[in-house]
């Protein structure tokens, strides 16, 4: 492809710093222990069920990036999705568990950690660390999925504290004067029938599976970058995208580019990205912990540290698989 103009490069780096938080993304954002917590939708829609949620990049590569952002002892209340659901911890310490009532299993990640959490099994997340604390994530399908499945008794208590999802997806506040409107009924809950497809998958059948340590990646992408998400990767799985953990000697100065997207998600340290613009020359600029670049096929581009020190960073990429649930490997 020919080359990006600054202008145009720039509304395709979201920093850090000018994310844009929603506070009433879910129909727990008022639920006691629930109602401190920030959602970002970074690229695409998300899930989001809110008309308040602000979208820093509309198009999708075939997947989605988020973020959440909550203070210490704040928790993401049960769900589940049809597609992939993968996080990092770009600061903190945090609490995920699993199951119906989110006792069949948890594990503790700390900053750096990566956990590819098994579609079709109810999920939360709680930072238990001392400070606010955000973690990235990435939604499989352009779609995210379709949306979320809330376990029931986060329903009723979401209705207790006023909000009520419809059946178009939508979040009504009673604490506003708001009310369902002629022909939108409340989502349906899932039955104690429905409930059995969903498995009590104890912690023995994940940890060693779908979460990668940071450290270890590090010392693995020593030479190369290191294959985080993928058929033959750490965490093996074909979930529409994959994923590679890149620091200082993962990747030469050379520019390169590839017929497919490519996120970037900076994690540690100061990396220079450099692309080849509209005048023919190459134009430049820093990102940073936090920062994430969707950059799209075919432009020449390179990325490397710009500073001493630990640096790193995950690159995500559509592949060809179709969104869904997750691959076991036969």
């Amino acid at each position: 492809m020919e080359g990006i103009s600054r202008l145009e490069m720039e509304k395709r780096i979201v920093r850090y710093g000018d994310l844009q938080p929603c506070r009433t993304a879910f129909i727990d954002a008022h639920t006691p222990g629930s109602n401190h917590k920030e959602n970002f939708t970074i690229i695409g829609g998300g899930v989001s069920e809110s008309p308040d949620q602000h979208v820093h990049i509309q198009d999708t590569p075939g997947f989605n990036i988020g973020a959440a952002g909550q203070p210490p002892h704040c928790k993401n209340s049960l769900h589940l999705h049809t597609t992939a659901e993968v996080f990092f911890v770009l600061s903190g310490r945090w609490r995920f568990f699993w199951g119906l009532h989110g006792t069949a299993g948890e594990v503790i990640c700390e900053a750096g950690d990566i956990f590819n959490i098994p579609t079709g099994v109810f999920r939360g997340f709680e930072n238990i660390g001392n400070d606010y604390g955000m973690i990235m994530s990435i939604l499989g399908g352009d779609d995210a999925g379709g949306g979320v499945t809330w376990a029931p008794q986060v329903i009723e208590e979401a209705k207790a504290h006023g909000l009520i999802l419809g059946n178009d997806g939508r979040l009504y506040d009673s604490k506003k004067g708001e009310s369902l409107p002629e022909g939108i009924e409340p989502m349906a809950q899932l039955t104690k029938e429905g409930l059995k497809q969903y498995p009590e998958v104890p912690t023995s059948a994940i940890v060693p599976h779908y979460v990668a340590r940071y450290w270890d990646m590090m010392a693995l992408a020593k030479e190369a970058p290191c294959q985080v998400i993928g058929e033959h990767a750490l965490i093996k799985d074909k979930p529409g995208f994959s994923v590679e953990f890149l620091t200082r000697g993962s990747i030469s100065e050379a520019p390169y580019q590839t017929d497919c997207h490519e996120i970037l998600m900076v994690k540690t340290g100061h990396w220079t990205f450099k692309w080849l613009d509209d005048t023919g020359e190459e134009s430049q600029t820093s990102i940073a912990p936090g920062d994430v670049v969707a950059v799209p096929p075919n432009l020449t581009h390179r990325l490397y540290p710009s500073m001493s020190g630990e640096t790193a960073l995950f690159r995500v990429k559509n592949t060809a698989e179709a969104a869904g649930a997750t691959w076991i490997q036969s």
